[in-house]
């Protein structure tokens, strides 16, 4: 059974979610006006961590808005990994720098031993002119031509029922940086526009435009390294190099850096929690449509963590684990209700019921898909009997389930404190790791 602590918060989680959730009914049926297609990303009474560019904790962060028209947006997580320029080098390091800076929390004596290579990789992510020192200085990680190693990218699509939660909130930016550090890639949060004020598909597009942009991302950076490699020497009097860059209408760099300098997209991992892997499930569906016109990002597998899978002939744990902890069946069946359309509501919707026949492209062409449940999760039984679908024509699809956890158990960790949301983390690394890594063979269970 899950512990007292988990119990009550359980408790205090469903009050604070209906009282939110009837606040949203209320006022999508007071507000007579269509919705606003811009949207809203997080909630005024979220608890939001600030994006941080240093590598404080092994992990730096940025905010990105990618879309001028709505208010999708990305935070970006770097882990400190991708400073090692050559894999080779990493290898080596691993047993004394990082193992230094791993012991640096807990010692004294790998702080001072330490002291001096930290100082010099410090230096590094502060930007300042020698020529004029009134200027603004940047105190944040800029990338330099010696530090291009290359990440598998993750992109990560957060929980909250669809009208709450965000990329930016303080427990999703906890779990991203636990899986950019367990998993040595880069996690992309998105920060899709939330219900009822954005219904379907406005959630899950923005989920498949993420894509799109980190293409168009990897594609503008080609542009800049040509552009680069035949810009040669200026002819005047300098002679120092003339730096090209693609830039907008108001003359700003269009290349994000992190991602120019350190992404691979063509080792795309999708991770959803929640409702967030009903939209990596689309978002792989789309993948696949698309084809070739994503490159040069390919979706090389997907983990769904605890899917927000419903429908209309209930499971075996729909029924006897309806009232279960933190999300029970009426308050996700009025979830729905606030993401669908009026017209279009019905729990076999192809958004919420991943068996209803004639969706998307056949399950053959699926990437490899982990599943993760949870013991006390009434929608488990859904998840897995979707699992078991793709098994069935040799995707590779294994489910992990924790004894004695509840729906968002690894996600709420930084409130929860389960055993089990680091072990999960850790399984979910095991397997990425053989569709990521170059080492991918010996990853294994």
């Amino acid at each position: 059974m899950p512990s007292v602590g988990v119990k009550l918060y359980s408790v205090f989680f469903k009050f604070l979610l209906k009282h939110r959730l009837q606040n949203r009914i209320q006022s999508d049926n007071s507000s007579s006006s269509s919705s606003d297609p811009f949207g809203v990303t997080t909630r005024p009474e979220e608890s939001v961590s600030p994006p941080n560019p240093l590598f404080t904790d092994g992990v730096a962060t940025k905010d990105i808005h990618i879309d001028p028209l709505t208010s999708l947006s990305v935070r970006i997580f770097l882990p400190e990994s991708a400073l090692n320029n050559l894999a080779g080098k990493a290898r080596n390091l691993a047993g004394s720098d990082l193992l230094l800076r791993r012991n640096s929390l807990n010692s004294s004596n790998s702080l001072s031993s330490s002291s001096h290579k930290s100082e010099s990789r410090r230096s590094s992510y502060v930007l300042a002119s020698s020529s004029s020192s009134s200027e603004e200085v940047y105190r944040g990680y800029a990338p330099s031509a010696g530090e291009c190693r290359k990440l598998p990218v993750m992109v990560q699509f957060h929980g909250g029922g669809w009208v709450s939660g965000s990329n930016d909130s303080v427990a999703n930016d906890f779990f991203c940086r636990r899986m950019a550090k367990h998993c040595d890639v880069i996690v992309l949060a998105v920060g899709y526009r939330l219900a009822p004020e954005n219904r379907y598909p406005a959630a899950c597009e923005d989920g498949f435009k993420v894509l799109q942009w980190l293409g168009k991302q990897a594609n503008l950076a080609e542009c800049n390294k040509s552009m680069c490699g035949g810009g040669g020497r200026r002819g005047g009097g300098g002679g120092g190099e003339v730096k090209k860059h693609v830039v907008d209408a108001f003359g700003a760099s269009l290349v994000e850096p992190w991602l120019a300098s350190h992404a691979d997209p063509s080792r795309c991992v999708l991770l959803g929690v929640s409702c967030g892997a009903n939209i990596a499930d689309y978002v792989s569906r789309k993948a696949i449509e698309a084809g070739h016109n994503l490159d040069p990002v390919k979706v090389v597998a997907q983990v769904l963590m605890y899917p927000f899978f419903i429908g209309t002939v209930p499971t075996q744990s729909e029924i006897k684990q309806a009232n279960s902890y933190f999300y029970d069946k009426p308050m996700c069946i009025l979830a729905w209700k606030l993401f669908l359309p009026e017209e279009e509501f019905s729990l076999d919707h192809p958004a919420a019921n991943p068996l209803v026949p004639g969706r998307g492209p056949p399950l053959k062409f699926m990437p490899p898909t982990l599943t993760i449940v949870a013991e006390h999760d009434w929608m488990r039984d859904r998840a897995i009997a979707y699992s078991e679908e793709l098994r069935k024509v040799n995707v590779d699809a294994p489910v992990l389930e924790y004894k004695d956890a509840v729906h968002e158990f690894a996600t709420l960790d930084m409130l929860l404190r389960t055993p089990q949301a680091q072990a999960c983390a850790e399984d979910i690394a095991i397997w990425v790791k053989k569709y990521i890594s170059f080492r991918g063979h010996e990853f294994s269970y």
